[in-house]
């Protein structure tokens, strides 16, 4: 075994052990009263239920999928693979497979767990008048850093193992395939069910019956709390979890093939991804020992705060990639791609900051046109998020560019695992939020003092910030895995250039290009049809339960909790499908250059839609709060009930359909890699 597979398995182990040492601390903290823990209980209830019963129709689809991998990769049923593919007789591409799914999956589950426990004592925590601003937020940031560590720790961990046991590739491409199969129904699933809750709260409980968020009489508001953990927590870690582990496998992949214009060697080049994701570990877990404010901190105050602990490690990152560089005496290069990484993924996420938050101006001159009533509040977020594509777009090419002319392809590749190097702490900044947008739910509900709720909003306020800036990184993260990828496709097949005046590549140049519509119309239509589901039967509880409005009778929580449930686990299925039969299917019926076409048609318009879908959903959020801040009329005005129908369209766009555009692109190339060799067979 190399050093440097020693250095990674350490610190994957580090990693999750570090993760155990922040459950214990967050668990350690108190509960609260017995409302609080009967608040609790039932968003935890609400979410286990869910997990399990994702994860019973996942467990199938897992195993059909590996035997089918088995079959045709491992074994060759159809004599299709190249000579000497596979003479061990073990299924190794399959064993991957299930290493990367089943990680992928306990990563979700790991993250969930700890999110739906630490939103009551965040609220808690919060109660203390003399810090407890700060001991909200440690607690919340804890939780969150549970799953960044768990997923970069239990993804290194996996991608290590499967190359010392296998050592190809081409082999190691299965955990990838695994990653995405469960990133897949965890975005979308998730994404379902948390608008179809949202959506039937905000409609009947804001909007017809004129009562509070988070109010108690509200039957969704329960499977409200639980879609922000399933969608912001399990999903996004599923998300990034594929693309850590997506652009380590490409990088290595590329190394494998030559694909590089360094001085280093080969052997060197395919280990170094799996260094810099080590120190990247490392330097994440110092930076959140450095995450913490003080008392009545302003928002600015409060983001710095998070901004600290991620600059930070992504400092420490370049001082240890470039110690690392030289003492092994490698191409120096290799230091500036890591940086065009860090650097681009910062500024995608600050792009999508500066379009989506209200700090700024796009999304208060946005707030400001809900005065002259829905239509053109809508129309002003479908702009903003139009245009909000141009600087994410820029900073990709710039960097691609930058990439390409230090290393190559395998420059590419290798910045994507710079920008992702610091995920174990980027994502705890996103995976905070929803947590500590549950803590103020449930101090609404057990009725704490207006000063937890205030601090409470702070945190939540901060946590809508990072989550806008995580969506930006995943999207941008996303699209250079998924360059990478396909440059490992293109070499995998042997097709160098993909000439789009030939007829079969330009079929599949606008077969990709439809693909991202297709996909985001099937995820939007089915949150209508769930939200509908849940409207009808918020409407039925507050038509037929007696004293229900008055306060004196209690909603039935678990149903609308069911209708979610059921909704998202119906509804992911058919997106799903599409996903992986597209590539394969024009694969073997037109030839693995028109699937080249496709997966170029699906990159250049699933990345720009979905950071159009993100920025103008997460806009109109925002304006709507703004508004809610007590301007442009303030909460109860027309101009405010005109936000809430575009907060309303634009939940689907930022967490639905938009986030899971990021796992077609890259689920489409790691498909494309893994079963590249049929397609020349």
């Amino acid at each position: 075994m190399d050093n440097i597979q020693i250095i990674a398995l350490a610190a994957s182990v580090l990693s999750l052990l570090f993760a155990v040492f922040l459950t214990r601390n967050v668990l350690s903290h108190d509960t609260g009263n017995d409302q609080v823990k009967f608040i609790g209980k039932a968003i935890q209830n609400g979410a286990m239920a869910f997990l399990s019963r994702e994860y019973r129709v996942l467990a199938i689809f897992v195993v059909v999928v590996a035997v089918v991998i088995a079959a045709l990769i491992d074994f060759d049923l159809l004599s299709r693979m190249p000579d000497g593919a596979n003479d061990s007789g073990i299924p190794q591409t399959a064993i991957a497979y299930l290493v990367g799914a089943i990680g992928s999956g306990l990563a979700g589950f790991i993250g969930m767990s700890i999110a739906v426990r630490a939103n009551t004592r965040t609220a808690v925590a919060a109660q203390s008048k003399e810090n407890g601003l700060n001991a909200g937020l440690r607690v919340a940031f804890n939780s969150g850093a549970v799953m960044g560590v768990s997923v970069v720790g239990i993804a290194l961990l996996g991608v290590t193992l499967m190359f010392v046991a296998f050592t190809d590739a081409s082999i190691v491409a299965g955990v990838g395939f695994g990653a995405s199969s469960i990133a897949l129904f965890a975005r979308v699933g998730g994404g379902i069910y948390t608008k179809a809750a949202d959506v039937g709260a905000d409609l009947v409980g804001k909007v017809e019956q004129g009562i509070p968020e988070d109010d108690p009489r509200n039957p969704a508001t329960i499977a409200d709390n639980v879609g922000d953990n399933v969608g912001d927590v399990a999903g996004m870690g599923a998300d990034l979890f594929e693309s850590y582990v997506g652009s380590i496998i490409a990088t290595v992949a590329l190394a494998a093939a030559g694909a590089s214009t360094l001085t280093t060697g080969e052997s060197e080049l395919i280990l170094f991804p799996l260094l810099v994701s080590s120190i990247g570990i490392v330097a994440s877990i110092i930076g959140t020992f450095l995450v913490r404010t003080g008392e009545g901190a302003s928002m600015g105050r409060l983001l710095w705060s998070l901004r600290i602990g991620i600059f930070s490690s992504g400092a420490l990152v370049l001082i240890g990639t470039a110690a690392a560089i030289i003492a092994l005496e490698l191409d120096f290069n290799l230091f500036w791609v890591v940086l065009v990484g860090l650097v681009a993924g910062q500024l995608i996420g600050t792009a999508s900051e500066y379009y989506t938050s209200y700090e700024y101006s796009p999304t208060r001159k946005l707030a400001e046109q809900a005065e002259t009533g829905p239509a053109t509040i809508m129309i002003g977020g479908l702009g903003l998020g139009m245009v909000s594509t141009v600087i994410p777009g820029l900073v990709v090419i710039v960097a691609m560019y930058a990439a390409y002319q230090l290393a190559d392809l395998y420059g590419v590749a290798l910045a994507a695992v710079g920008m992702l190097s610091t995920l174990g702490i980027t994502l705890a900044t996103d995976a905070y939020g929803p947590v500590a947008d549950n803590a103020g739910g449930i101090a609404e509900q057990a009725g704490m003092d207006p000063d937890v709720r205030e601090r409470t909003d702070a945190l939540d306020s901060l946590g809508n910030t990072t989550a806008a800036t995580g969506k930006g990184f995943a999207i941008g993260s996303a699209v250079l895995t998924a360059l990478a990828l396909m440059a490992a496709y293109s070499n995998t097949v042997g097709v160098s250039v993909f000439n789009i005046m030939d007829l079969n590549v330009m079929m599949g140049l606008i077969i990709g290009s439809i693909t991202p519509f297709l996909f985001s119309a099937l995820t939007m239509q089915a949150v209508g049809r769930a939200a509908y589901e849940m409207v009808q039967e918020v409407r039925r509880q507050f038509r037929e339960i007696t004293g229900l409005m008055e306060g004196t009778a209690e909603a039935d929580y678990a149903r609308a909790v069911d209708i979610s449930t059921k909704s998202a686990m119906r509804e992911m299925i058919l997106p799903g499908i599409i996903a992986i039969a597209v590539p394969i299917v024009v694969g073997v019926v037109l030839g693995p250059e028109a699937l080249g076409g496709v997966l170029i048609g699906s990159i250049a318009t699933g990345f720009l839609f979905a950071i159009m879908m993100a920025n103008a959903g997460g806009a109109w959020d925002n304006a709507k709060k703004y508004i809610e801040a007590g301007n442009v009329g303030g909460k109860g005005s027309e101009q405010h009930s005109a936000a809430v129908v575009g907060d309303t369209v634009g939940d689907p766009f930022k967490d639905t359909s938009g986030p899971a555009l990021n796992i077609l692109l890259k689920l489409m190339t790691i498909v494309a890699l893994v079963f590249g060799p049929l397609f020349i067979g």
